[in-house]
């Protein structure tokens, strides 16, 4: 500690501070608070819990507060503003946390970074603590409105949603959202099974089951660091969702097969591929940007597989030499992401108006990418939202503009369904002309 603070809420400050002011992302800021405030694993694991129940019920948090204050959450410094939520969220959410070391952690901690408001913040937070049990009802209840103030997301999305899907499935939705992610990990066939490696997560006292949703992914309740997991140096398994693996087990890739993921980064699909083609065949891994191709060609090299090989690509223009040379192609579009917002917490925050550009860059890339399919090939488009503009309406319009091509399944994954992210993936085929 210093000046009495705690490490863990110092360090907790410092990552609020950075997603607000620089649209900083919680996880890479959280392992670099970790570093910079030298966090034990104990200190590490609350400065976490911390930032994601802050990112979780942030407008939630701030009703409370503009309850309590003389004005209004908008009217406070933003710091001042991120250590309320802090002291709400301990106070109202983290039961094992005093509520008197919630209240004197943040009104030391104003003390350090803005003196005047420290009357203020204890004031507010003695308030909270007080009205625990008979907290202020939210307005327009059964409305978008509440769900916003209730689930803190976005006005926009509880409106879009609501009249899209009706008041209760969005409240799943968001609830789901702001349920913390397990970790989920696909097996790698050529290594090992799926009961081999449940038994050996167990015999490590790690508490594992098997995906409701895919049967090569299996659910841990893990919160230590990935690669001290036994298996993962005998590169037995790599990170990624169910809802992800489903779409490549959708596209079907076979021993043989020559494979482009378009848009690889960070590598999943790409390994799922090599996983069930048993590393027999050609996968070739794209992406604009070279360092994420090397962390791709190691994560390849740890887990065996010699099939992949990777290239920096534009996927919206394909090279020439590689224009219907593939079986499959996967496109894993840049999106939204709506649909992983219970892992990125701050994604929920996103300007709408930022997001309208989207289904454009979609279309160009799912374009480009259907270029590289052989006739008789397939197509997967894929992305990690729920929003029909840029999942079902850019698939409609792609078929709309290329008849050769012919839609075969589609699938948007809700996160309450089956506890993973929310996914969208569509296979297509290309029509040969040879097998009519």
């Amino acid at each position: 500690m210093s000046d009495g603070i705690s490490k863990a809420r110092e360090a907790a400050l410092y990552v609020l501070g950075r997603c607000r002011r620089f649209d900083a992302w919680s996880p890479q800021t959280l392992q670099r608070a970790a570093e910079k405030f030298f966090l034990d694993g104990r200190d590490a694991a609350l400065c976490s819990r911390l930032c994601l129940t802050v990112l979780q019920n942030a407008a939630l948090c701030d009703f409370y507060i503009g309850c309590f204050a003389d004005r209004s959450p908008q009217q406070l410094q933003p710091q001042v503003l991120d250590i309320l939520r802090l002291g709400v969220c301990q106070i109202l959410f983290m039961d094992k946390i005093p509520v008197s070391a919630a209240v004197d952690q943040s009104v030391s901690l104003t003390r350090r970074t803005a003196p005047r408001a420290a009357g203020m913040v204890n004031a507010v937070l003695r308030r909270v603590a007080e009205h625990r049990d008979d907290l202020p009802e939210i307005p327009c209840s059964g409305t978008a409105e509440e769900l916003s103030v209730r689930y803190s997301h976005p006005l926009w999305l509880c409106e879009k949603l609501t009249g899209e899907k009706g008041y209760s499935f969005t409240r799943e939705y968001l609830a789901a959202n702001n349920r913390e992610a397990d970790l989920t990990v696909s097996v790698n066939l050529c290594r090992t099974d799926a009961v081999s490696l449940m038994e050996r997560f167990r015999e490590q006292g790690i508490d594992v089951r098997r995906s409701e949703l895919s049967p090569l992914s299996l659910v841990l309740q893990y919160k230590g660091k990935i690669d001290d997991l036994p298996g993962f140096s005998e590169g037995e398994f790599f990170v990624q969702d169910a809802a992800a693996a489903m779409a490549v087990i959708c596209a079907g890739p076979a021993p043989g097969m020559r494979v482009l993921d378009a848009c690889a980064a960070p590598g999943g699909k790409s390994f799922l591929c090599a996983s069930l083609m048993g590393d027999g065949g050609e996968i070739l891994s794209c992406d604009l940007h070279a360092k994420k191709l090397d962390r791709i060609a190691e994560s390849a090299s740890r887990l065996g597989f010699t099939s992949i090989r990777t290239a920096p690509m534009d996927a919206a223009e394909p090279l020439e030499p590689m224009k219907g040379g593939f079986d499959l192609v996967l496109a894993d579009a840049p999106c939204s992401g709506m649909g992983v917002i219970r892992k990125k917490p701050e994604i929920r925050y996103k300007d709408s108006e930022a997001l309208a550009g989207l289904p454009a860059v979609q279309r160009r890339i799912l374009s480009g990418a259907a270029g590289c399919v052989r006739p008789g090939g397939t197509l997967v488009y894929s992305t990690c939202t729920v929003l029909p503009e840029e999942n079902e309406d850019v698939v409609g319009a792609f078929l709309a503009g290329h008849p050769d091509f012919r839609q075969e399944e589609a699938r948007t994954i809700w996160p309450q369904e089956y506890d993973t992210d929310g996914f969208f993936y569509c296979r297509m085929r290309r029509n040969d002309p040879d097998q009519r």
